[in-house]
């Protein structure tokens, strides 16, 4: 049921997953899902880049170093996991937006409608027991230095997939009458 899927969908970051690969498959099956997510005036905004084998190292090697290069005072520890994150996970799927050249839609819509396909992809692996995680760092706004990104397109973060050892972890909401407000009149 849909509802209990939604209910388990978790952050499994990249320092948990294990060796095993995901088939190329999977990863195609987990963007089809996300090329289903509901967008104003059928813009299809999303885009995706998909990175693997040696690309993650170099697209780990551009973020620690851009890092580097923009923060006054860089932490090695933040340079070590930019650096590691990429190689742990089997895939790094870049969520890029391409911005309707007509600007039909406020860029909002299309912003939400992207997330609105990460959701898809997220549900559909954990459906099938992938871990994921979308990651959003500061450091997407140079992303243009490391993709060919055509004009209008950018990037919106990192979703990182990697199989996983053990159970996801119980996930917890305040309750929704806490977040409603019924209005009859």
């Amino acid at each position: 049921m849909i509802f209990d899927t939604i209910k388990k969908r978790r952050s499994i970051f990249p320092v948990q997953y294990n060796e095993t690969p995901i088939a190329k498959a999977d990863i195609e099956k987990v963007l089809e899902a996300a090329n289903w997510a509901p967008n104003h005036k059928c813009t299809e905004p999303w885009r995706f880049k998909v990175i693997q084998g040696n690309a993650k190292n170099r697209l780990g090697i551009f973020l620690s170093k851009k890092y580097e290069e923009v923060d006054p005072r860089p932490k090695a520890i933040k340079i070590k996991k930019l650096q590691e994150n990429p190689q742990r996970a089997n895939a790094v799927i870049a969520i890029c937006m391409q911005r309707d050249p007509k600007e039909s839609l406020p860029e909002w819509e299309e912003v939400a409608a992207v997330s609105m396909a990460v959701q898809n992809m997220w549900l559909v692996c954990t459906e099938m027991g992938i871990g994921s995680y979308w990651s959003s760092p500061g450091l997407i706004k140079y992303m243009d230095e490391f993709f060919s990104l055509a004009e209008g397109e950018k990037c919106l973060g990192f979703f990182y997939m990697g199989n996983f050892d053990g159970d996801l972890p119980e996930g917890k909401r305040n309750p929704i009458a806490s977040k409603t407000e019924w209005i009859t009149e």
